[in-house]
C-alpha cells in the first residue's frame, strides 16, 4: 500500500508543473536515483509515466550508502518503466546503456550530501560532482534529441555569506573556503557550475544549474546524519534531541514536495541558467526546529523527548558551517513559476505522518 502522505506529495507536484506534454515520448536518465532526492523524483516520474508520456526511466546509482528497499519495489513493480542499475556514472560508460545516449532529460543528482558522508568520502564525492559531469557532458553534447540536463549544484557554493548578502541571491559570489572538512564537495559543486557554463555556451547545451536550500522530508534516511533525519530518529525511538551546538544558526528548510516541483520547472526551462530552490521564510532556528519536532511528535509516537545541548567530540563538526542560509527566490519565481507553499512546521508533520505511516 503507497502512503498516503507520498501520494498527496506527488498529486501536489504533478498539479504544479506546467507543460507536462514536454515529457511525451522520451526517456528520462536520473544519476543518484537512490538518494533523498530520488526518491520523490523516481516515484513521481514512474508513477506518473503514463500520464506523463514517459517511454523509459533509467535510474543510475552506485549504491555506495543504501540500495533502498523502496526502489527495488520500485522496479519490480513497474518493470517496463523503470531500467535500474548499479553504475558509477564517474567511471562506466554511458553508451553501453540500451536508450540512455537518445534521453530527452537527464538529471544528474549523484553526489553525496550529508556532510557526516561526504567527509568520510571525499574522494567519491569530487569525482561525482567533477568526473561524472565531464562523462555526461561529453555523451550528450551535439546530440539534438537531448531538452535538459539538471545539474544538482547546491547552496553551499555561497559558503558562509556575509550579513548584508542574507537572503543570498544567485549573484553572490560566495565565502568558501577551498580546504577544510566541507570543501570536497562546496568546490566539486562550484567548478560542477563552471563546467555547466562552459559546455553552454561552447556547445549549445541546454543545462540547468539547481542550487538546492536546505530540503527536507520524507525519502530522507533516518540515517542520513542529517538534522532533520536526525531529529526523526529521536522521535521515533523517543530519546532526546541532542544538538551539538548552541541552536542558533538558522536555514530556511524547504519541504520535498516543493523542492521537487522546482527542480522539475529546471528541468523542463531547457536553457542555461541558475537558481536558487528553497523558500524563503521563515528563517528558523536548530533550536526552533527541535521543537518543532517535539509537538509533532507528542500526539503522533506520544514522544516525551527533551531538547538537549552539548559540545561535538568532533573538533571539525561546526568548521565552515554557515551561520545563516536563507534564499532570494524571486529569479525562479518570475522566470519558472515557482512557488513554494509548505512551512516548515506543517513540513516536519507531514515528514512524521509519513514515517508513522511507515511503522503501521
Amino acid at each position: 500500500m503507497t502512503n498516503p502522505i507520498l501520494v498527496e506529495d506527488l498529486s501536489r507536484i504533478h498539479a504544479a508543473i506546467g507543460q507536462r506534454d514536454r515529457f511525451d515520448g522520451s526517456t528520462v536518465v536520473m544519476t543518484g536515483c537512490a538518494g533523498f532526492l530520488g526518491f520523490y523524483f523516481m516515484n513521481y516520474l514512474v508513477r506518473y509515466a503514463d500520464e506523463l508520456g514517459i517511454k523509459k526511466v533509467i535510474g543510475l546509482d552506485t549504491f555506495l550508502l543504501d540500495k533502498p528497499a523502496w526502489l527495488t519495489e520500485l522496479a519490480e513493480r513497474y518493470p517496463a518503466k523503470l531500467d535500474l542499475r548499479h553504475f558509477n556514472i564517474a567511471t562506466d560508460d554511458l553508451t553501453t546503456l540500451d536508450g540512455a545516449v537518445d534521453a530527452r532529460y537527464v538529471i544528474h543528482g549523484a553526489s553525496i550530501a550529508s556532510p557526516t558522508f561526504y567527509r568520510q568520502y571525499p574522494v567519491e564525492t569530487i569525482d561525482a560532482n567533477i568526473w561524472g559531469l565531464r562523462r555526461i557532458l561529453d555523451v550528450y553534447r551535439g546530440r539534438d534529441t537531448l531538452k535538459g540536463l539538471l545539474f544538482f549544484s547546491s547552496s553551499e557554493i555561497y559558503g558562509d555569506p556575509s550579513p548584508d548578502a542574507i537572503p543570498t541571491d544567485e549573484e553572490y559570489r560566495g565565502n568558501v573556503s577551498c580546504h577544510g572538512p566541507r570543501a570536497c564537495y562546496d568546490e566539486s559543486k562550484r567548478f560542477g557550475e563552471t563546467m555547466a557554463w562552459v559546455y553552454s555556451r561552447q556547445f549549445g547545451m541546454p543545462i540547468t544549474v539547481a542550487r538546492p536550500f536546505n530540503n527536507y522530508g520524507p525519502g530522507m534516511r533516518l540515517g542520513d546524519k542529517r538534522l532533520p533525519a536526525d531529529f526523526a530518529k529521536c522521535v521515533l525511538e523517543n530519546r532526546d534531541i541532542v544538538i551539538l551546538s548552541n541552536g542558533a544558526p538558522t536555514r530556511t528548510f524547504c519541504y520535498v514536495s516543493d523542492a521537487i516541483t522546482g527542480y522539475l520547472l529546471c528541468l523542463l526551462y531547457g536553457k542555461y541558467d541558475y537558481f536558487n530552490i528553497g523558500i524563503e521564510k521563515p528563517e528558523t532556528s536548530v533550536r526552533d526546529l527541535a521543537t518543532f519536532y517535539q509537538s509533532s511528535g507528542k500526539p503522533l509516537f506520544g514522544y516525551s523527548g527533551k531538547v538537549i545541548f552539548e559540545t561535538s567530540d568532533d573538533p571539525e563538526y561546526m568548521t565552515d558551517n554557515p551561520n545563516r542560509r536563507c534564499p532570494v527566490i524571486t529569479k525562479a519565481r518570475t522566470v519558472l513559476g515557482y512557488d513554494p507553499t509548505i512551512l516548515v512546521e506543517e513540513g516536519v508533520g507531514r515528514y512524521l505522518r509519513f514515517l508513522q505511516h511507515e511503522k503501521a
